[in-house]
This record gives C-alpha cells, sequence and structure tokens, in this order.
C-alpha cells in the first residue's frame, strides 16, 4: 500500500485500462487534504466540492469512490449512519479501527496492532492476501448514557463531544 500521487494514480488507473479523468484527480486531492480521523460520504464529497465551484454529479462521484476503494486508495466505512464513508488508505503502520456511538454517531480512531497481526496471520494460513483489516465496535458514549440510554433523549438533544 502506497500513497497515491495524481501520477501514481494515472499509472495504476492506466495500467487497468482506466483514465485519470479530472473528477477523479479532484476527489484524491480532496481526501489528501482531509484531516486525520475524518471520513467523508459521498454526499459530504459532493457538498465539498459544490462548494469548491465543481461540477460533479453524485453518481459520478459514487462510481469514483467506488472504484478507488477497489484500487485500495480509499477505504470504505460501514459506520452508524447508515450509509458508507470514505477516508485515504495508509499503508499498514497506519491502520486503524472505529468506535462509534449508535446514538450521536461519534466516531473515535484506534489503533491496535494485535487485530492487524491475527488478521495477516489468518490471511497466510489461507493462502489469502490482506487488503485491508477495519473493526467498527458499534458503541454507546458517556454522554448518551448519562442522558439515559437506550430510552428516548430529550427533544432536540445533541451530543456536545466534539466529533472525529
Amino acid at each position: 500500500m502506497t500513497s497515491y500521487t495524481a501520477s501514481s494514480l494515472k499509472a495504476e488507473l492506466n495500467s487497468r485500462g482506466w483514465r485519470l479523468t479530472p473528477q477523479r484527480e479532484k476527489i484524491l486531492v480532496i481526501f489528501q487534504e482531509l484531516s486525520k480521523g475524518n471520513h467523508l460520504s459521498a454526499e459530504e464529497l459532493h457538498q465539498i466540492l459544490e462548494d469548491q465551484g465543481e461540477i460533479i454529479s453524485l453518481s459520478t462521484i459514487y462510481r469514483s469512490v467506488k472504484l478507488m476503494s477497489k484500487m485500495g486508495i480509499l477505504r470504505e466505512l460501514e459506520l452508524a449512519e447508515g450509509h458508507k464513508h470514505y477516508e485515504l488508505n495508509q499503508p499498514h503502520p497506519h491502520h486503524h479501527h472505529h468506535l462509534v456511538c449508535i446514538q450521536c454517531n461519534r466516531t473515535i480512531e484506534f489503533r491496535n496492532d494485535s487485530i492487524l497481526k491475527h488478521s495477516l496471520k489468518q490471511c497466510e494460513k489461507e493462502g489469502f492476501q490482506l487488503i485491508d483489516c477495519q473493526l467498527t465496535v458499534m458503541t454507546i458514549c458517556p454522554e448518551a448514557l448519562r442522558m439515559g440510554w437506550p430510552s428516548t433523549p430529550p427533544n432536540g438533544w445533541n451530543c456536545t463531544r466534539s466529533f472525529v
């Protein structure tokens, strides 16, 4: 797993019979500039691009993030909101996992090298090649517990903890 530049992405796409379109390059740049710990849904990515004055259809964004995920450039994440999020895939030393509050969707990243080591060992045993290793732990954050979870929180309640 390597970090991608526009030229390495172009070479990778060309080797697979695809092109580096301006839209794919812009999507890559958004993820490269995304601060650590942030994840974007296709809709959020679409909004960022619109805010930058880019006209890229949501269907093009969906196709591009799917393709970039299959290529290993992006990680596709299943978080609590019921739709996929994406982040730049990093080499093994940067692999991380997620704690996700199912009440407020707060997401915390954590590292655990034993999860990765166990996954690598299992892949080797079965003759598989590891592409990605991610664990998502569905949780209830401390604030939601204080608000009385699992009963319905007060009307209009929003978690005051900062989102990662």
